[in-house]
């Protein structure tokens, strides 16, 4: 990632490189600001777990969402609009650092619209790491939803939010293997606290 300045490398950013450069599937892909070119609408991601993101969210102010009448989820959306291809489902085993993906990749082509699943709050839009561009909000229900390796970002930090405000639009900066939407649900702000993004979404009376 594009980062301002140099940390000793890690057991996982050795892996990663190495992987970059056997082209694996996994951990693999395109690491820099750039976006690589747009031949391959089935993207993935290369990693899902970035030491920069993790720091800048918890560094974050956290807003009160919890009993703000102005959150109140009336209804909720689906992050995409648009026919998409899940090119890696939620916990496939893999070489993360808690061993599985933490959440669900959803091919569409770069540009296509992103919104938020809920109401809440904007945590973070902004340069995210391995995540690229990415936004992250604290829902109604103090649940955070992550929306990574995005083209656009059409928020900005400690904004409201309702269910089907565009957030963005999805592409494939950070570390991908083209472009997608890793769509990310967790119960906390802290890596390993991810839950099934469909199944959430169902308890919502949606279908991803």
């Amino acid at each position: 990632m594009d980062e301002p300045h140099i940390r000793g490398a890690t057991r996982r950013e050795v892996l990663g490189g190495a992987a970059a450069v056997l082209g694996s599937p996994v951990l693999g892909g395109h690491t820099g600001t750039r976006e690589p070119p747009d031949t391959d609408s089935a993207g993935s991601c290369g990693s899902d777990y970035d030491e920069e993101f993790e720091e800048l969210l918890e560094a974050a102010p956290d807003p009160e969402v919890l009993g703000d009448r102005s959150l109140a989820a009336a209804r909720w959306s689906r992050p995409l609009r648009r026919r998409f291809k899940v090119t890696m489902r939620y916990k496939v085993r893999g070489n993360w650092l808690v061993g599985y993906h933490t959440g669900i990749d959803l091919a569409v082509p770069r540009g296509t619209p992103v919104y938020a699943v809920g109401s809440g709050v904007v945590v973070l839009a902004s340069w995210s790491g391995s995540y690229g561009k990415a936004v992250t909000i604290k829902l109604s229900d103090a649940h955070y939803v992550v929306y990574g390796h995005l083209n656009r970002i059409s928020v900005a930090r400690g904004a409201k939010v309702r269910a089907g405000t565009r957030i963005g639009n999805s592409g494939s900066t950070g570390r991908t293997t083209g472009p997608h939407l890793h769509f990310e649900v967790r119960a906390r702000r802290q890596y390993g606290s991810d839950i099934d993004p469909v199944r959430y979404l169902a308890r919502h009376g949606l279908k991803l």
